[in-house]
């Protein structure tokens, strides 16, 4: 199993062995340092903890520095893991870990688009524009209240859109540039640029 933490820089295109265009997403991913490795004897569970980008130590708290042994991270997550980790408290992880043409699975937290109504927020289609509608373009209609007191639970309506953490399975490595420590994923991976990606094979 390989896993790691990177951050969306942006989306541009590659060309394959055959002259195709591959779009892809470029992934900064900066050294990863196993901050933990738990186990079932002393967690309760499996799992490496990742800590990426070191933080000032002016910004963290005495109970932050005491856990990272002095040092702490902008970010830190685990993975939960099978059997032995193979790694140990202290390893750095980098894109070596990855080879091209490994199968991946992104997650990552997608924009937040606010308070959206139906139409863009479910792909409502709108009232109807003729035979005396007039504001009703986008408006969610009727909900179905004739033999009930009260709202469905799952009922499509206007709300908070994005901003919600997404999985995107089956993207394949396309490059890997160990200089500049980027990832090149094809496809599109949730977020804006600088979302924490998380990456796992």
């Amino acid at each position: 199993m390989k896993y790691i933490l990177g951050r969306k820089v942006n989306m541009t295109q590659l060309f394959d062995e055959s002259g195709k265009v591959v779009p892809v997403t470029l992934v900064s991913v900066p050294a990863n340092v196993v901050t933990k490795v738990k186990t079932v004897d002393s967690d309760g569970y499996s799992a490496v903890q990742l800590g990426m980008e070191e933080q000032k130590e002016s910004r963290l708290s005495k109970a932050v520095l005491g856990v990272f042994g002095g040092k702490g991270y902008k970010e830190v997550q685990e993975f939960r893991i099978e059997g032995d980790a193979g790694v140990a408290a202290g390893d750095t992880l980098t894109v070596n870990a990855f080879e091209k043409g490994d199968i991946v699975s992104v997650t990552g937290t997608s924009k937040g688009k606010g308070f959206q109504g139906v139409v863009k927020r479910h792909g409502f289609h709108g009232g109807p524009r003729s035979h005396g509608q007039k504001h009703s373009e986008r408006e969610p209609g009727s909900i179905g209240g004739g033999l009930r007191t009260r709202v469905p639970k799952g009922m499509r309506m206007a709300g908070r859109t994005g901003n919600d953490t997404v999985t995107v399975r089956g993207l394949k490595v396309v490059a890997v540039d160990a200089e500049a420590n980027t990832l090149a994923i094809s496809g599109a991976v949730p977020g804006r640029r600088g979302t924490v990606i998380r990456i796992i094979a």
